[in-house]
């Protein structure tokens, strides 16, 4: 043998095979560099997710935060109103500053509830049921009515902002005709 070439080197077996190994190399380089890349754009996606929903937390919270108060301060409406609607006109005459004073306070916490979102629901006598808004105490059936009519209003109902705070308490006819 003229040359000390073995056969490997005479063919380049062995640079193929490094030449092979640095291609493996680069293409597990790749794939790690592709999932290093999507592990961090769903960690980005994930911190503006959890940035949108606690400035959508805090919204609600600072709108809707006083549910349990508004709904506690409904009582005293409804008391309020009943003790003005209770007294006959001799009543109101007899202790006139008396009917004054329930009567500017129940305007003021009627301009609290209005300032803070809370906002009645007066359905009228002859208006449709909508169950989204109402709540039906009783049906009966009364003649000249339709049925699903209101007929009765018991208590105003009240929304906070855009949310059903409590449903007006209603009566409702039965009546199949007109």
């Amino acid at each position: 043998m003229a040359d000390d070439k073995t056969v490997s080197e005479e063919f380049g077996i062995e640079q193929g095979l490094e030449d092979l190994a640095a291609l493996d190399e680069v293409e597990a380089l790749r794939a790690e560099r592709d999932e290093l890349r999507d592990r961090f754009m769903r960690a980005l996606a994930d911190a503006e997710n959890a940035r949108k929903r606690g400035e959508r937390d805090r919204r609600e919270a600072e709108q809707y935060g006083g549910t349990r108060l508004a709904r506690d301060l409904l009582p005293v409406y409804d008391n309020l109103n009943r003790a003005l609607n209770a007294a006959t006109d001799e009543q109101k005459a007899a202790a006139a500053a008396l009917f004054e004073g329930v009567q500017l306070t129940l305007r003021e916490l009627t301009n609290v509830m209005t300032r803070h979102g809370v906002k009645p629901i007066t359905p009228k006598v002859g208006d449709m049921f909508d169950p989204q808004n109402h709540e039906a105490m009783f049906e009966a059936p009364v003649p000249g009515t339709k049925a699903g009519q209101i007929i009765q209003v018991m208590t105003e109902g009240f929304l906070l902002h855009d949310r059903l705070l409590r449903p007006a308490q209603v009566g409702v006819s039965s009546n199949t005709g007109a």
